[in-house]
């Protein structure tokens, strides 16, 4: 890892303005600049550059990061790669940090292993083109599929040709043992091979369409390869290696980034076919999961480009079983900021037919048309339940309880109790009282427990009785003040800022959930609540979530650490952060955030 006291001196002798100059036009106005938008197609400009913040934002797209971020999201550069450009231009050398020359050197082995093999995937690409381009078989079910030459070459497809071993002819060692290890070549196992003979490898890819996987740097890391007749697998992939993971990527991402800015949103659909046929009937904005069920990851990824996600699915039953574990793996993500749509086709079409046949026009309304989250949410609980009869009403109960435990707490959350209970036909506060979203009613003839007396200090209330104070002979003072606690048990930070950064310094993983308005709402908050949720996005970008011993190491070079870390350290014992307390301490935020600019505006901040 890079010391954070380099990355913090790297940010602040970088010159934001002149970076984002080269890639946008920026004019002065006042004390920023200010421009068209790079991240998504304006006409008047909302994208600013504060120099004196080293901090860019778009108003419109919600788009913000500091000189290192813009070129990670400009240039397809990793966290590591951005430092190590930016630093060369300021003539810096980057610091190696304290891991143990074991580490630094398993760490260098890996980085030219992936460079190395990525490398070796490219020329396979390059090898693939050239052949597609002498094979007329190859190019005749291209044009047969609607597809010109200039799709082809913008997704960079190729041909595998029918022999077993065509890459002897692309690589100088037809044994070379990256081969395989980048899942070019297949070795069997010597137990296979026959009496006397050795185990020879061959290609995996043969007589096959080969769609190239590439990551943010636009640089392949795989292939998807389909038949042109008939045969089985329609489809095969890459087997997992060191620069590929099925289950983490999505075909089509780096070439839609610039659609998915354009449009708002993104068409996730379900072959590689659909994602090149729809770019050429001009839905750029799709990509593609690689044989997989939608994960975690694959939302993860994308809620970084947009966040309005719309899933695509044959209506068939194999596309309601996908759209099921597609809706589960969002329920996580699904704050009330963003939206997840479902578009279900007829079951005779896929997104490429059903365009062909149907005209862009009408797909587009399709896609307008969705089932929202909400809707898809209630069907799927209703599923193989008789709502006529109580029994089956209460299946469905059953059936929703886990999808809504798993949505993150927010509006959504709350209006869900609804929808459902209106579903099963029951009063929304009873399912809210047996769901745990609100108390129960107190019984009849009980009286219900006063609210705490309030001391003049809003939000907080008084424990104890009255003790003796210090400040002179037979003085008073109030107690001792704690926060106000609705439920769970939480730790005495006294205001919201504290109360999020302990919240994500201890969850750095709940970052990913938020939106970008959050986002920005944090990191441009005053002070060194703002550095230190600037710092955490850094963290994210590099490392997508750390526990807390690893997040506090990060945080000695910074001068803020001591407040950090004291939020945790002065915690009461056995203390858990509890989910619901984010959005909570967010929207206290936003209630402050007005008297916050007035302050800032008449320099107290």
């Amino acid at each position: 890892m890079i010391p954070q006291g380099f990355i913090q001196e790297l940010i602040a002798r970088a010159d934001i303005v002149e970076i984002v100059g080269q890639r946008v036009q920026l004019k002065k106005t006042g004390a920023n600049h200010s421009g068209l938008c790079p991240f998504h197609a304006e006409k008047s400009p909302s994208f600013t550059v504060s120099a004196t913040k080293q901090f860019y934002h778009c108003f419109g797209c919600g788009a913000n990061g500091n000189a290192i971020g813009f070129l990670m999201e400009t240039s397809g550069m990793t966290f590591v790669e951005a430092v190590k450009d930016l630093a060369q231009d300021l003539g810096l050398t980057v610091p190696e940090d304290d891991t143990s020359p074991e580490q630094r050197e398993r760490a260098a082995q890996a980085r030219v292993q992936q460079l190395s093999l990525t490398e070796l995937l490219g020329k396979a690409s390059q090898h693939y083109r050239t052949q597609l381009k002498s094979s007329p078989r190859a190019i005749d079910y291209l044009k047969r599929r609607g597809l010109t030459g200039e799709i082809a070459a913008r997704f960079g497809l190729g041909y595998a040709p029918a022999g077993w071993h065509a890459l002897a002819s692309a690589f100088a060692r037809y044994d070379d043992p990256q081969l395989a290890e980048a899942g070019l070549v297949i070795t069997p196992d010597a137990a296979e091979a026959r009496p006397g003979e050795e185990a020879r490898r061959y290609d995996r890819f043969r007589d096959r369409i080969m769609f190239p996987i590439r990551n943010p740097k636009g640089e392949v890391i795989g292939f998807g390869g389909r038949v042109l007749d008939q045969g089985e697998p329609k489809y095969l992939n890459s087997p997992e290696t060191p620069v590929f993971v099925k289950g983490r990527e999505l075909y089509g991402l780096f070439e839609a980034r610039t659609a998915i800015r354009d449009r708002g949103h993104v068409l996730v659909t379900e072959g590689y076919m659909d994602v090149v046929a729809l770019a050429q009937l001009g839905v750029g904005q799709a990509v593609a999961t690689l044989g997989t069920a939608c994960t975690g990851d694959h939302i993860q990824k994308l809620v970084r480009h947009t966040d309005q996600i719309v899933f695509s699915f044959d209506g068939d039953k194999a596309g309601r079983r996908a759209a099921s574990r597609a809706m589960e793996a969002v329920l996580p993500f699904a704050t009330d900021t963003r939206s997840f749509r479902f578009l279900f086709l007829p079951a005779e079409h896929d997104p490429d037919s059903f365009i062909r046949a149907e005209g862009a026009e009408a797909f587009e309304r399709c896609i307008a048309e969705a089932v929202p989250l909400s809707r898809q949410m209630v069907q799927v609980a209703a599923q193989d339940c008789d709502l006529s009869s109580p029994e089956g009403r209460a299946k469905l109960i059953a059936q929703a309880q886990p999808l809504w435990k798993a949505l993150p707490e927010g509006v959504l959350r709350l209006q869900m109790v609804t929808e459902f209970a209106q579903a099963a036909q029951l009063a929304p506060a009873d399912l809210a009282v047996r769901w745990g979203a609100a108390p129960a009613p107190a019984a009849a003839g009980q009286r219900s427990s006063p609210a705490p007396m309030q001391s003049p200090k809003s939000g907080y209330r008084k424990t104890g009785e009255w003790t003796p104070g210090t400040s002179g002979k037979g003085s008073k003072r109030w107690p001792r003040e704690e926060p106000r606690i609705p439920q769970g048990r939480r730790p005495a930070a006294r205001q919201p800022a504290d109360r999020a950064a302990w919240l994500l310094l201890l969850r750095s993983e709940w970052w990913s959930t938020l939106s970008g308005a959050d986002h920005d709402l944090l990191c441009e908050l005053p002070g060194w609540h703002g550095e230190l949720f600037r710092h955490l996005d850094q963290m994210h970008m590099e490392h997508d979530a750390l526990p807390w011993p690893a997040l506090r190491d990060t945080l000695s070079a910074h001068p803020w650490a001591d407040a950090a870390t004291a939020l945790v350290d002065q915690a009461e014992p056995g203390i858990e952060p509890l989910p619901e307390d984010l959005p909570h301490a967010l929207a206290q935020i936003r209630i402050s955030a007005p008297r916050l600019d007035a302050m800032r505006h008449l320099g107290r901040l």
